[in-house]
């Protein structure tokens, strides 16, 4: 597989949840050129069929391997739970997805072997994060909760206010005097309502998996010698396939991402 070190970084999402991805791999990375491709026009995926997730997991892998990127980097739970060999069968780049590190993390955390998933329906039902948590350790003990509405609530802009919270306690609030000591945000949209969620499980540990993703693109980077060497800043690009002004405006209010141009992709 031949993959120069200048190559660009490729990131999607459903819509800009990834943006959680994108801001802490261009933290660790600031010299790597990246591109960001979020499917606006079909947000959320999460009440999407299996093999419709499928066929948009194929045509934006297509996408971003035009700009011959060498990482691909599947900022959606919902594609990485349900089409990950189908973005790693369309591109020669290297591909990680949000539940192996997210994972990882959090069995680094949890003390009582007890782990709570959220994640959208699609990701919930393929059962994905419980099945390589089990492979791993087989003593410890999920629970994976659908929340449907929390996607839609972080690209209306609802964060960190009485409805978010409200929506926060109906989904996860049975557990606030539990055992679970741990809760992977399996969802990349998740992380901007991290502290609703606090509210209402006050005492459990969050994983982000935003961040440990970010982190094992880096150690891959490094292990295959392609790691950007320049010492320029690197530059991003940013696609979406509708309500580009939307995106620009949330990106920033929410992610903390400054956009100053985008450009509209369609299938």
């Amino acid at each position: 597989m031949w993959i120069s070190y200048k190559s660009p970084i490729g990131i999607f999402d459903s819509g800009l949840g990834g943006l959680t991805v994108y801001r802490e791999v261009r933290k660790i990375l600031p010299h790597e050129d990246i591109i960001y491709f979020g499917d606006t026009l079909r947000v959320p995926y999460g009440n999407k069929s299996v093999s419709n997730i499928r066929i948009f997991a194929k045509q934006i892998t297509e996408f971003l391997s035009s700009f011959k990127v060498k990482m691909i980097v599947v900022a959606c739970n919902t594609v990485s739970a349900n089409a990950l060999e189908v973005v790693k069968k369309s591109t020669n780049a290297y591909v990680i997805g949000m539940i192996e590190p997210g994972v990882r993390a959090a069995l680094n955390i949890t003390s009582s072997k007890r782990i709570i998933v959220i994640g959208t329906r699609a990701t919930i039902n393929s059962h994905a994060y419980s099945k390589f948590i089990k492979r791993i350790n087989p003593s410890i003990i999920v629970k994976e909760i659908a929340c449907p509405l929390f996607v839609p609530l972080v690209e209306e802009g609802f964060i960190n206010d009485k409805i978010s919270i409200m929506v926060s306690e109906k989904y996860l609030g049975r557990f606030r005097n539990s055992k679970f000591d741990t809760l992977i945000l399996g969802c990349t949209h998740y992380p901007l309502l991290k502290d609703s969620i606090k509210k209402v499980l006050p005492s459990i540990e969050i994983v982000d998996s935003s961040v440990s993703s970010a982190y094992m693109v880096k150690d891959i980077l490094e292990k295959n010698n392609i790691i950007n060497k320049s010492s320029k800043i690197g530059y991003s690009k940013f696609f979406v396939s509708d309500r580009p002004q939307n995106f620009i405006e949330l990106s920033y209010r929410l992610a903390g991402v400054k956009i100053c141009k985008i450009n509209i992709k369609r299938f």
